[in-house]
């Protein structure tokens, strides 16, 4: 049975976690899905590790940044620590993050949050479930996450 990682952040005003695991169940109906929710962004590095320590095939990440520079370096050493930990355990981890600062509308803000995890959390779900080339069909499309899509140039 395929396992999947949900990690979110109290500090989210989105509960991207309900809507990514809605999507997960609805893509991988048979699969385990574990939630481990941490304060802020800092700790999703590690709550990946353990999740993946723990035998999830592949951790979806959800966080939000604030709109400060401190904020944003916050943002950088996390990234760097997914990276890492992706690194480390030859798995993928899906970091979805929202910045606050991203729209002024608070609306738009909840859709782009809304629109960019059930994307992503089918791109884990795709991993996972039908491996490494199950992207490769979509290469080149200029797909977006929590936008509009781009579309391919020709």
């Amino acid at each position: 049975m395929r396992k999947y990682g949900v990690v979110d952040t109290t500090f989210s005003r989105v509960d991207m976690g309900s809507i990514a695991i809605k999507v997960i169940r609805s893509e991988d109906p048979d699969a385990e899905i574990i939630r481990y929710t941490v304060p802020g962004i800092k700790d999703m590095p590690v709550a990946a590790k353990r999740l993946l320590d723990e035998g999830c095939d592949g951790v979806i990440t959800l966080g939000w940044v604030g709109k400060t520079m401190l904020d944003k370096y916050s943002y950088l050493a996390t990234s760097i620590g997914l990276i890492m930990t992706q690194i480390l355990t030859s798995r993928h981890i899906i970091d979805v993050t929202v910045h606050e600062d991203e729209v002024d509308d608070e609306e738009k803000l909840k859709e782009l949050a809304i629109d960019r995890t059930t994307k992503h959390a089918k791109n884990l779900v795709r991993l996972v479930r039908d491996g490494k080339n199950a992207l490769t069909p979509y290469a080149g499309k200029g797909l977006r996450q929590g936008y509009e899509n781009a579309g391919p140039i020709d």
